[in-house]
């Protein structure tokens, strides 16, 4: 499957709509086991707050990709937000940009609701840069693991 035959729409997932029960599935299928029962109890309660919410990538009518934006993130700095969280994308449809599109949309939304930069946090160098994103600091995680702080100016 080629990019040029690969159509992909970003949307923003709304509470109650078969694409939320969508999504919930999505979640309970994902790779991603790390946060896998995080995401799926944040997903079936709900729990998006104020301007909190899902993204997901849709292809061929089927849920291939998914993005959060979210006020806190597995990290004790509540003075750093919006984070660029549960960034996910489907094994077989990774390599065709979806992650880009789906950081970008995140960033689009969180830029038309007054935010000036958003943050994400990884385990890897070298990966969010080329979205733009410049390595902050190290930061510790509630698990006591360290990662790497990228912010964004949104401009």
């Amino acid at each position: 499957m080629t990019e040029n035959h690969l159509i992909i729409t970003i949307k923003k997932v709304e509470k109650d709509t078969e694409t939320a029960v969508a999504l919930l599935e999505f979640v309970k299928n994902f790779s991603w086991n790390d946060v896998k029962e995080h995401t799926v109890r944040v997903i079936k309660n709900w729990e998006f707050e104020e301007w909190e919410t899902p993204f997901v990538a849709m292809a061929n009518g089927s849920i291939v990709g998914m993005v959060t934006i979210m006020k806190s993130d597995y990290y004790p700095l509540p003075e750093i937000y919006p984070w660029v969280s549960t960034l996910f994308v489907s094994e077989e449809y990774r390599g065709h940009r979806i992650s880009k599109k789906l950081i970008d949309f995140a960033n689009d939304y969180a830029k038309g609701i007054g935010f000036d930069s958003t943050y994400i946090p990884s385990e890897h160098m070298g990966l969010y840069e080329k979205y733009g994103y410049s390595y902050i600091k190290d930061i510790i995680n509630y698990g006591g693991d360290t990662d790497h702080l990228y912010a964004k100016k949104l401009r």
